[in-house]
Formats: structure tokens, sequence, C-alpha cells
């Protein structure tokens, strides 16, 4: 297991940011190796992004020495989405099967936690976010079928999506941590949009089922001074509350949006007028 570590920055620090330094700051493009397991710990609300492809054996990790508690998840709670072939999260000795975009909610206290694929042929890709809690809530697997679905926007303006709720207050209760998947229509390229701010919560974005050779472009910044990176497939964003978050993909993707920060009302957000973006 690996953790590497991000201190986050305002938004009067990315005005002096190239490219590069604009990307090791906010893009994580190097979670999914297979037979690894990768973390990256953000000082964005103490988020920690995780990914793992066990491909030819299982692969098992839980140990708190990198965060100095005695388990990673000794204050933690943790969403597991699985974006690849059918898989199995082991937590301290329960098995729980994903397939394809499910999702796995393991409470506070857990222990030993270990994934494992199905087939090597085709391997399970488990993408994590862990956020600090505050009481003991019981794992639950959330099947895709089980998860809340809205649709949300407009094909004429080519942000038609559906967005599916799995860690929610409204499907099933975590302590601060939401977590949700969005598919983009087949020609709708534009996701969240309009674009919003949420002071009280941060937000990161895994992208998948994008292309090799495809890329979105993902914006980010103050309303009146947006910047821009280029993702490609299994890229993670670090969206901080500071900033906008909304993007364009040259063809047809979906997302992991997670969140944490003061509250879990989805709606609790500041729209952005297109006229107010420079």
């Amino acid at each position: 297991m690996t953790m590497k570590v991000l201190y986050g920055a305002g938004p009067e620090d990315i005005k002096t940011y190239d490219t590069a330094r604009l990307r090791a700051e906010f893009l994580i493009e190097d979670l999914f190796r297979e037979n690894k397991v990768s973390f990256t710990y953000t000082h964005v609300d103490r988020l920690i992004l995780g990914g793992a492809v066990p491909v030819s054996s299982t692969l098992t990790f839980g140990s708190g020495q990198e965060i100095g508690t005695p388990f990673l998840l000794s204050a933690r709670e943790m969403g597991v989405a699985n974006l690849g072939g059918t898989g199995v999260v082991s937590v301290d000795g329960k098995s729980f099967t994903l397939e394809n975009r499910d999702v796995l909610y393991i409470g506070r206290g857990a222990r030993e936690i270990s994934v494992a694929s199905a087939s090597a042929d085709k391997p399970a890709r488990f993408y994590m976010n862990s956020v600090p809690a505050g009481a003991d809530i019981p794992h639950r697997l959330i099947k895709r079928a089980e998860s809340r679905l809205l649709t949300f926007g407009d094909a004429k303006r080519a942000n038609l999506r559906n967005l599916r709720m799995y860690i929610h207050p409204e499907v099933t209760p975590s302590c601060l941590l939401l977590l949700g998947i969005t598919d983009l229509a087949e020609g709708s390229i534009w996701n969240t949009m309009p674009p919003h701010l949420h002071e009280r919560r941060m937000e990161a974005y895994c992208y998948f089922d994008l292309a090799p050779e495809e890329r979105v472009v993902h914006l980010m910044g103050r309303p009146e001074e947006t910047r821009h990176l280029m993702v490609k497939n299994l890229d993670a964003v670090l969206s901080p509350a500071w900033s906008i978050h909304m993007g364009a993909g040259t063809a047809q993707y979906a997302f992991v949006w997670g969140m944490t920060g003061e509250n879990q009302e989805y709606n609790d957000v500041a729209p952005v007028a297109l006229s107010e973006l420079k």
C-alpha cells in the first residue's frame, strides 16, 4: 500500500501555477495499478482517494500507520465503487460481491479490508473515497439497482445525464460521505452544467469509461478566473469548496463523484451563471 500526500491550495495560489503545478496539486493519475493498492491523502477536508486493481492475487490493507491511527478506518468511513469486472471486498472476514457500478459502504472501525477479482481476464477496479467519521454505521452493499436515479440536463444543450446516488441519506446512511455515479447520455458531453460552488463541501471526481485516446476538459478555479485540466480515463480530480467544477468530454464518459464537508444536503450549492465565467 502506498500513500501520497497533497496539501491543497487556495484560489490566490493557483494564479501563479503553470500546467505542471496545477496538475500536480489537483490531478491524481496513478490510482489504478495492477496488483497494487494506491492512496492519496489530501488535506482538503482530509479526504483519502484510493484505487486497487487485484489481478493475480488478493490485495489486503487496513493499517493506519500512514495516518497515525491503529487502523485506516479507526476514525473513518469509506465508499468503494467497482468500475471494472466482478470483484469481492472482504471487511474483517465478511465478504461482499460487487458487480460493475456497485458500491460498498464501509463504516468506521473496520480493521482489515481485502479485495479480489472474480477473473484475472476481467479484473475488478476498485475506487475508494474515505473521510473522517464521528459515528459507527453498519457496512452495506448498494447494488446499482438500489441506487436512486435522477435525470438532469437537456439533449439540446448536450448535457443530458443520469445521476445515481449510492451513499446518500435517501439511499444508505453515512456520517459525512456522499458518493454517486453520473453517466452522460449519448451525444451529451457537458457534466455539472450549469456550474456551481458549494462553500461547505469539497468534491472529488474520478472519470472512467473514457476511450484511451479521448479526454475530458475539466474546468476549475474561481468563476471569474477559470483554469482547466486535461483528464484521461481513470484520472481523479480534487475540487475544493472555492472552485467551480464542470467539464466537457471529447466522447462519452462517466464519473464517480464523492463529497464531504459540513452537511449532506445535496442541493446546498451556489449556482454560477455562465455569463460570470471568465
